[in-house]
């Protein structure tokens, strides 16, 4: 019957309806037990956990971010299969992948962005990114792409980003960028691309794209054909580091280009630009090639202005005079921004510069300058606003009290040099400086005086030098500054108001150096100092006293790295006055951590977010540590114990507002809710690498908020004590479990997954189980022989009284029967319907035999549930006739309907079944089918005569008798056995009819 439909969608539907029918017969009790196993199997069916199999979650974005990284996983629809179709973000990063199959990602149509690089991807199917309208960004950075087919990016129509570097492209298909009619950015830098033309006519039908990357790739020139034009929207061309010896484009190709990098192309010559329009262009970056200035200004319509001078061999004073010449015969008024870098510079003479245009910016990075001279090479030019002398040989910073003055100069930059000591009056010229960076050096002395005037310094960058010193006066007249930096140097030291002149500063980074203690009034005048850093020190002991001058100001305040450790767990407060503190860092104290937490630690931190405990030795937590720190969200305690954990209840109690807490290798034994039960607004929990065997399940739903759990690396033991930790893993819909399909069992032999180790046998308590059997048994075994020997005649009087009853029960069921509408239902499989028609229905229904039949096809009701039809035609018919055949044993229907006749003869103790068998079936061709053979071992069965019997006639005629006889007989397997035994349900052939009856 109807064997395209399965009846496992309908297995719920049939048990309740079964119950629904059958409701007046079966007892409350039993109906709650069946609807429960019900529900049972659907959970283990259909219901899978939260998490996934090779991502993590980013639980900060509401199901939205997902991270697939070094998962060792070569099938990318492995990778993305269980991921919902909520993501936007999906990042797979460092795996095995080689190929991209088609509607890999279709069930995740809300992606915005997807990032495929690092992996060692070599195809990508056509249609791969079906269904990703909304993509906005796709990365296929450092693959190891060859070939991409016309279709690869069909329906990507949203697309804006599109990065093809470091792949091993060759070619493009002329027409695969068409079904990106809004991609903006398109990079195919590092490939084998060496044919212009191809790409031109890859990207000529892109009406929105502005920028085209075509860096490290084998091209020799823009030759393109006649008909190819690049789209009038792409102003940002990059062909730096190709093989180019001559543009070989038309003259208006590139006239709509702003922005072109050439550089690193060493053979490209200046007459390449000769009858090329670049009028348009901002900027052009010629470094390391074969192009002169003189040549270039001589043969093409180039801006001056827009020209990056670095790396075009401007050595000498000499040429930069020239230069400056060359510009002012151009006319140009204005350099926004001359770029000198890579020149090769080392000396720059009084007023090598004066003649150039004015200048906005000058960068002379990446030459040999020994020194700068108070900047008198730029004598005339006090409009400059930003000054950059990075990557130079610079040694030293000499006094500047001269007449020469920059007033508008506010960005001054000496980075990456080798200044080892700064004068007094070093920045006299630039009384407006806003920013001076003078980090990466080798400064080892700072005059008092060096800054001195510079009232309007707002950052001042000192870090990674070797100041050993800092003075009363060494910033007395920064009054406007609000960041220092003073990070990496060797600074043992803060003596008395160092900073008292600096009332404006925010940020005060002393990271990284060697300061152990600071002298009375270190920090005086830091009254609005918001963020301080002193990590990396070797601060041994800290007071309230030391931050006194900003208490009311301070919120962050690093402390990490130091050797910082407390002699007992009553030790006082220093943070008692810093009611505004955010961010408070004492994590990685040295060299042991530091050991005992006084209880009283963080008394006063009212308005601390974020506490960073990690990698620390401590022995233990006092209930009430963190009892003050009741606006806590945030709180790191990663490796911050000492051997293995017990953690005391209430810890953790007043915590309310906790969202975060990284509890990472930190020995814990046992998860219970006297400890974490009152973190109700806890999202993230990470327990990785700790010594928990069992995880209360009750603590995890005693937290509402809860979005992610990670429990990597730990000791789960695989047994009952677990299995509703496993059920849970698997069940909950609302708690991310970072990787669990990564978990295994610690206790077991043999490596074993623990989201599905075996929970069959947790059901009961086996200890009690036994018990109840063994004394059960032991008190049956003491009772039978009393009662045999006081009660044995009137229990044979009880038998008959029973047995009479029993007689009377079922000449009921005998009365019943004979109200049933059919006498039999007819189960059957639709390929063996021909029969039905030609041979059974005449044979029982027509020539005189006049029994009732009931067949799907004809009288089921329209309309109703399958299911309920079955049942209603099983249970209004006498009997169930089953025409078995090859064809019967496929169908899922047919089983069903033999599994529903066979609970109505169990539940009933009616024999309604009656097989027919259309041809012989091996044995072992029903092995598959247990409960076919289940029902041919107790019951005896027809077989229709074949054609290879000697009187085919007659074995038909014998074969309709019997089948009539076992029709017209009792249902009642009591009343039958009593009378003629089972062997009367069909009269035995002799031996030599084996046509007819098989036992």
């Amino acid at each position: 019957m109807m064997e395209q439909n399965s009846p496992q969608n309908n297995v719920e539907h049939y048990y309740f309806s079964f119950l629904l029918h059958r409701s007046n017969k079966i007892t409350k009790e039993k109906s709650q037990i069946l609807v429960s196993m019900v529900i049972i199997l659907h959970f283990v069916l259909f219901t899978s956990g939260y998490s996934f199999k090779h991502c993590t979650e980013d639980a900060n974005t509401n199901h939205t971010k997902f991270i697939c990284i070094h998962r060792k996983e070569n099938n990318m629809s492995a990778i993305v299969d269980d991921l919902p179709s909520s993501a936007t973000i999906v990042i797979i990063l460092k795996n095995w992948i080689k190929n991209i199959p088609k509607n890999t990602f279709s069930h995740l149509h809300n992606l915005r962005m997807l990032q495929i690089d690092h992996n060692t991807l070599e195809t990508i199917d056509p249609q791969a990114f079906q269904n990703l309208s909304q993509l906005k960004d796709l990365n296929l950075t450092s693959n190891k792409l060859s070939i991409l087919s016309t279709s690869v990016f069909q329906g990507l129509y949203n697309l804006v980003n599109l990065s093809l570097t470091n792949n091993s492209l060759q070619s493009l298909p002329q027409r695969i960028f068409n079904a990106l009619p809004n991609l903006d950015n398109l990079l195919l830098n590092q490939n084998n691309l060496n044919n212009f033309t191809v790409v031109a006519e890859s990207v000529s039908q892109l009406p929105k794209l502005t920028k085209l990357d075509l860096c490290n790739n084998n091209i020799m020139s823009l030759q393109h054909s006649d008909h190819t034009a690049l789209p009038k929207s792409l102003t940002i061309l990059y062909l730096c580091r190709n093989k180019l010896v001559t543009l070989g484009c038309a003259r208006c190709f590139l006239c709509n280009i702003l922005q072109l990098d050439l550089s690193y192309n060493d053979q490209l010559p200046s007459r390449a630009f000769q009858d090329v329009d670049l009028q348009k262009l901002n900027y052009i970056r010629l470094r390391s090639t074969n192009v002169s200035v003189l040549d270039l200004f001589n043969v093409s319509n180039v801006r001056p202005e827009s020209i990056d001078f670095s790396g075009m061999g401007l050595k000498t004073t000499q040429q930069l005079m020239n230069l400056c010449n060359l510009l002012q015969n151009k006319t140009v008024a204005l350099i926004k921004m001359m770029r000198l870098g890579n020149n090769g510079i080392s000396t720059l003479q009084n007023k090598t510069l004066s003649d150039c245009p004015r200048i906005g910016s000058l960068d002379l990075s990446f030459n040999q300058l020994r020194t700068v001279n108070c900047l008198e090479f730029l004598h005339g030019h006090d409009q400059i606003k930003n000054f950059k002398a990075e990557k130079n040989h610079l040694s030293s910073l000499q006094s500047c009290k001269l007449n020469i003055s920059f007033p508008n100069l506010t960005y001054l930059s000496y980075r990456y040099n080798r200044i080892l000591n700064v004068n007094g009056f070093a920045f006299y010229q630039t009384p407006n400086l806003k920013t001076l960076q003078l980090n990466i050096n080798i400064i080892a002395y700072l005059d008092p005086k060096a800054f001195r005037d510079l009232t309007r310094l707002v950052i001042l960058r000192l870090d990674n030098n070797l100041v050993t010193d800092l003075y009363e006066d060494s910033f007395e007249d920064l009054q406007s500054l609000k960041i220092l930096n003073l990070r990496n140097n060797r600074i043992a030291v803060i003596f008395r108001r160092t900073f008292h002149s600096l009332k404006c500063l925010q940020t005060l980074d002393l990271g990284g150096n060697k300061i152990s203690h600071f002298d009375e009034s270190a920090f005086v005048g830091l009254n609005n100092l918001a963020m301080f850093y002193l990590d990396g020190n070797k601060l041994k002991k800290i007071d309230s006293t030391m931050f006194e001058p900003f208490h009311a100001t301070l919120e962050v305040l690093d402390l990490s790295s130091n050797q910082i450790h407390f002699i007992n767990t009553q030790a006082y407060s220093p943070f008692s006055n810093l009611s505004i503190l955010r961010d408070l860092k004492l994590n990685s104290q040295l060299p042991h951590g530091i050991r005992v937490l006084p209880k009283s630690l963080f008394h006063g931190l009212s308005s601390l977010q974020s506490l960073y405990l990690a990698d620390n030795d401590i022995f233990s937590f006092s209930v009430d540590t963190f009892d003050h720190l009741t606006n806590l969200t945030f709180l790191s305690l990663d490796n911050s114990c000492a051997g293995v954990l017990q953690l005391k209840p209430g810890v953790f109690k007043n915590l309310r507002k906790l969202s975060m807490l990284f509890a990472r290798n930190m020995g814990i034994m046992s998860f219970s809710k006297e400890v974490f039960g009152n973190l109700t607004q806890l999202q993230i929990l990470v327990l990785q690498q700790n010594v928990m065997p069992t995880i209360d399940v009750s603590v995890l739903e005693a937290l509402p908020k809860l979005k992610s759990l990670d429990l990597r690396e730990v000791p789960l033991s695989c047994t009952c004590l677990n299995s509703d930790l496993k059920n849970w893993t698997l069940n909950n819909k609302s708690v991310h479990l970072v990787l669990l399909y990564t978990y295994t069992c610690q206790d077991t032999p043999k490596p074993k997954h623990f989201y599905n180790f075996e929970t069959n046998v947790c059901n009961k308590d086996l200890e009690e189980y036994f018990f109840a059997c063994t004394t059960s048994l032991i008190l049956l075994l003491t009772i039978i022989p009393i009662l045999y020997d006081k009660l044995y005649w009137k229990l044979k009087f009880s038998y008959y009284v029973f047995c009479s009853w029993i007689g009377q029960h079922f000449r009921r069921l005998r009365n019943k029967e004979e109200q049933c509408k059919y006498d039999a239902f007819i189960s059957y499989s639709s390929a063996d319907e021909p029969w039905i028609v030609d041979q059974l229905l005449p044979n029982l229904e027509g020539n005189g035999a006049s029994f009732r039949l009931c067949l799907h096809h004809r009288d089921f009701e329209l309309g109703r549930n399958i299911v309920d039809n079955i049942v209603s035609a099983i249970y209004k018919s006498r009997k169930t006739i089953c025409v078995v055949s090859r064809h019967f044993l496929r169908c899922e229907w047919c089983s069903l309907e033999i599994q529903m006749a066979n609970y109505r003869l169990f539940h009933e103790q009616r024999d309604v079944l009656l097989l027919i068998f259309l041809e012989p079936i091996p044995e072992r061709h029903l092995s598959a089918y247990h409960r076919m053979r289940k029902i041919m071992l107790k019951k005896t069965y027809l077989q229709w005569p074949g054609s290879d019997c000697t009187d085919p006639v007659l074995a038909q005629e014998l074969f309709w008798n019997k089948l009539k006889r076992a029709l017209r007989s009792r249902s009642s397997i009591f009343e039958e056995d009593e009378k003629e035994g089972m062997e009367n349900y069909f009269n035995q052939p002799p031996a030599d009819e084996n046509y007819t009856l098989m036992p």
